[in-house]
């Protein structure tokens, strides 16, 4: 079982294994502040709409200071920025415990500390994906990212579920309180790496940050196509793929949820996180793939014929007697394994196939891609299944999935060459 169970040889550097130890506690106390965030705007205004302006107020930052975090990473010690954007997260999680403290009830309040929060956190995240070809090797980097992921993904169940079960029993304030003591481990985990100064070739000592900076890097992406790629099957597969915005209306038509919600609303919502868990659980495999271009295409088509399969599982919701939910969630789980190694292969392409000096703001780009894909996928599958309905926007995307990636395959096959130690 050992070849089959996450590569955990990246915990054998020090650096590394500090950070991600950290992120086990940060994760679950970020996930707990991202409930709480909402619940409270919801309990001051009563009012779903207020709610919605979570999305705006976290994405514009998220894109803006995404694309020029990964500019300060270029420029500057690394090290610093996670120092600098790691207390703002501190900070930002202090304010939220003290207006629930104070009692404030300002939703104007939460959301401006929810943007600050954005900002930080755009800027911080780049960065740390950045560092990681500093510390590992470039064999390293596919097992490594699959153990960040796995955190990321178990986070993301476990947050919600924990987070709305103890708000009732011990408010918003604690929440909060815990949130913001449990970033102080990635502080010491931060405090304790070396110093991570831009390497003096490739012009990484460069000190632009403005404009100019950011779209140097799209200049450079433009000029590789291997790593433009790794983008572009992405929003293919999150565009076309992602059906999210369907389940509540999946849940109640399908199969009799009420509107509110229920367990088969519950389940289409942690289906793909708890796929994605166990597919970094059993990630062993992702350190001896050496052609990582054809692996990403194998994943994004996995991903596309899981949708897909779900898709057309809800066809027969009605009048049969399989058990169309259990299949329907199986799908979703396979369709997340598939994503979250797809992922892993495509991060470790940018940190190993690019130059160090625009390592940054590649992530950066790769944090706007991540969180940009999946909101238009929202609008497009909400579009689509108020035409159709949600079977056939589901199975639709996900053969659109499949199609545009072979497509995509075919017109850059350098990226399905791409191998380990290939400069994009």
């Amino acid at each position: 079982m050992a070849q089959f169970l996450a590569d955990t040889a990246p915990l054998r550097n020090d650096f590394f294994r500090r950070l991600w130890v950290a992120n086990i506690v940060t994760v679950i106390g970020a996930q707990l502040t991202v409930v709480a965030v909402p619940s409270q705007i919801y309990q001051i205004t009563g009012s779903s709409a207020y709610v919605g302006l979570t999305g705006v107020f976290g994405l514009v930052p998220l894109i803006v200071f995404g694309l020029w975090g990964g500019a300060l990473a270029d420029a500057f010690d690394r090290r610093v920025i996670l120092l600098v954007t790691t207390v703002g997260l501190i900070g930002c999680s202090a304010l939220f415990w003290a207006q629930a403290v104070l009692g404030l009830n300002n939703v104007w309040i939460l959301l401006a500390i929810f943007s600050l929060q954005q900002a930080f956190f755009a800027v911080n995240q780049p960065t740390r994906s950045a560092v990681l070809p500093r510390l590992l090797s470039a064999k390293e980097l596919p097992a490594a990212n699959s153990l960040n992921m796995t955190v990321m993904q178990a986070g993301a169940i476990a947050g919600p579920l924990v987070g709305g079960i103890l708000i009732p029993i011990l408010g918003y304030s604690l929440l909060y309180f815990f949130d913001t003591i449990s970033l102080l481990t990635t502080l010491w985990a931060v405090i304790s790496l070396p110093s991570l100064k831009p390497l003096s070739d490739g012009g990484g000592g460069r000190k632009t940050v403005g404009l100019r900076s950011v779209l140097d890097g799209f200049v450079y992406l433009g000029g590789h196509p291997v790593l433009l790629m790794s983008f572009v099957v992405d929003l293919i597969a999150m565009i076309f793929g992602m059906p999210r915005a369907l389940f509540p209306q999946m849940a109640h038509e399908s199969f009799g949820d009420k509107p509110e919600g229920g367990l088969a609303y519950a389940l289409l919502f942690a289906a793909i996180p708890i796929g994605a868990v166990i597919g970094g659980v059993f990630s062993g495999w992702v350190s001896r793939v050496s052609r990582q271009g054809l692996a990403v295409i194998v994943c994004i088509v996995l991903w596309g014929g899981s949708i897909a399969v779900a898709g057309g599982a809800l066809f027969f919701a009605h009048g049969t007697t399989l058990p169309i939910l259990p299949i329907v969630v199986v799908a979703l789980m396979v369709g997340g394994a598939a994503d979250m190694a797809s992922a892993a292969f495509r991060m470790s392409m940018l940190q190993a196939a690019a130059s160090d000096d625009v390592r940054g703001r590649l992530q950066g780009v790769f944090i706007v891609v991540v969180a940009g894909g999946p909101r238009i996928a929202d609008v497009g599958h909400g579009v689509a299944a108020a035409a159709v309905g949600t079977a056939a926007a589901t199975a639709g995307g996900g053969i659109a999935v499949i199609a545009g990636t072979v497509i995509a395959a075919l017109a850059v096959p350098a990226f399905v060459r791409y191998r380990v130690g290939m400069r994009g």
